[in-house]
């Protein structure tokens, strides 16, 4: 196989078995989204007018009255947090993250208080926001919500992601309802989700989205949602959104692969998987099976079992020795104290699907001959 541009940079070819992660540079953008890419940046174009007809574009995919294009998702939501803490107030946005003396709490679940890689937390202070956990990590009642709401509230957060508790939390609606029994704001961190329109359609005031993530664009993300929400985001171009603006070429390449995202793309169903999930379970000491997303996205993947009883080693050695070796091969790893980690196929094609069964059995092979010597 030919090298890629990294490896002719001098560092590992890379197989991304993990999903749309940041530190495997998230995905993989298309050609045609690439060759939009790459116009936008050879011409000049008039900032604040691209920025305006983005968003319009943007909210023609959302269903929202107007939408706003950050540089990644994380500054999406400092950039949200800061508009309705300044209400897009000139003299406030200028102060921001300094909130002292406004109202600046952003009430968010404890089980939604997560770390994708930095901490939920960070963004929302780059924001100006001042954090107010509800409820405890595995439960909450309705009633802890509407307690928490002062007159130093600025927003309700809800955090859909895969991250989260999934039990014993809220649900959307109940937020909704909560922040208009008391007129606030409700903004949703939707990063990773694939549906551009339903929390919109459900009541929130501004979703946050990556544009890297589910829809293959260029590093980017989106505030979408209603108009004066959106206005109040734009507003933070004067304050901390300075240090996160997103290039022109970034915002027509969202702007392209939205509308390939709109074309329709077939996921990897469970039926395709069943060749790869037969072929793990035939090497000695794994097993595998398919299992949907844990939070409940129409993504599937193949879990794979480490047996160390049979194999001699266990699930976080079988990881490491995927990740560093001549391939680094990524896997989900998130529980790997339970004896398992997982494939995710959105990234892969049939051949590196192909190198992860090989590696596996070459290191079943190793283990056997090694115990076979002893």
């Amino acid at each position: 196989m030919s090298q890629n541009i990294y490896q002719r940079l001098g560092l590992k070819r890379v197989i991304n078995a993990c999903g749309k992660m940041t530190i495997l540079g998230v995905s993989a953008v298309s050609p045609e989204v690439m060759a939009a890419t790459a116009e936008a940046a050879g011409a000049f174009v008039e900032i604040d007018a691209l920025v305006d007809r983005t968003g319009e574009l943007v909210s023609t995919h959302t269903g929202a009255q107007d939408s706003y294009i950050t540089s990644c998702a994380s500054a999406g939501i400092a950039i949200a947090v800061a508009a309705v803490i300044t209400r897009g107030e000139p003299d406030r946005v200028a102060m921001m993250p300094d909130s002292a003396g406004m109202a600046n709490e952003i009430l968010i679940l404890r089980g939604h208080n997560i770390d994708y890689g930095a901490p939920i937390t960070s963004a929302i202070r780059l924001g100006g926001g001042r954090i107010v956990e509800v409820g405890q990590s595995n439960l909450v009642a309705r009633w802890q919500l509407e307690k928490a709401v002062s007159e130093r509230t600025a927003a309700l957060l809800f955090v859909k992601s895969h991250h989260s508790v999934q039990k014993g939390m809220l649900t959307l609606e109940d937020f909704v309802a909560v922040a208009k029994q008391f007129q606030l704001p409700l903004i949703v961190d939707a990063a990773a989700e694939e549906d551009l329109r339903q929390y919109v359609a459900r009541g929130a005031d501004m979703v946050i989205y990556s544009g890297a993530k589910a829809f293959n664009a260029p590093t980017s993300g989106f505030i979408t949602g209603g108009r004066e929400w959106i206005r109040c985001c734009k507003a933070q171009h004067h304050g901390i959104a300075r240090a996160m603006k997103i290039g022109k070429e970034n915002m027509v390449g969202l702007v392209k692969a939205l509308e390939l995202y709109g074309e329709g793309i077939a996921n990897m169903t469970p039926e395709k998987l069943i060749p790869t999930v037969e072929a793990i379970s035939a090497l000695r000491g794994f097993s595998a099976e398919i299992e949907q997303d844990e939070a409940g996205r129409e993504i599937w993947r193949v879990q794979v079992r480490v047996h160390p009883d049979i194999l001699g080693i266990d699930a976080r050695q079988v990881e490491a020795m995927l990740r560093t070796g001549d391939i680094a091969i990524y896997t989900r790893r998130y529980f790997l104290h339970q004896g398992v980690f997982s494939i995710d196929p959105r990234t892969l094609d049939q051949h590196d699907l192909t190198t992860i069964v090989e590696r596996l059995a070459q290191i079943a092979g190793e283990q056997e001959k090694h115990y076979a010597k002893h």
